[in-house]
């Protein structure tokens, strides 16, 4: 699965849960937050793909993924990202 894919797939899994991504510039990563009621996933736009699915993945996996269905493919990466972050 290319990164462009993965993205994609975390962008809709995010949204099939009731959240929406935003992309905006600045001076951060990203993650999950709730403004006014409202659960959001910011990501920099300005990050290179490869980041904006790792912050992707780690904010899903912060709001509990357990019981969703997800494709073997994100369910590994996902599962991989969260490992990467524990050995850092």
């Amino acid at each position: 699965m290319t990164q462009d894919q993965i993205v994609k797939e975390l962008e809709s899994l995010a949204a099939n849960s009731g959240i929406t991504v935003r992309y905006e510039k600045g001076d951060f990563e990203g993650g999950f937050c709730v403004l006014r009621a409202e659960r959001l996933i910011v990501v920099n736009k300005k990050l290179p793909l490869s980041k904006k699915s790792s912050v992707l993945a780690q904010a899903l996996a912060e709001i509990g993924i357990e019981e969703k269905y997800l494709k073997p493919a994100i369910r590994e990466f996902i599962e991989d990202e969260l490992a990467r972050i524990a050995r850092a």
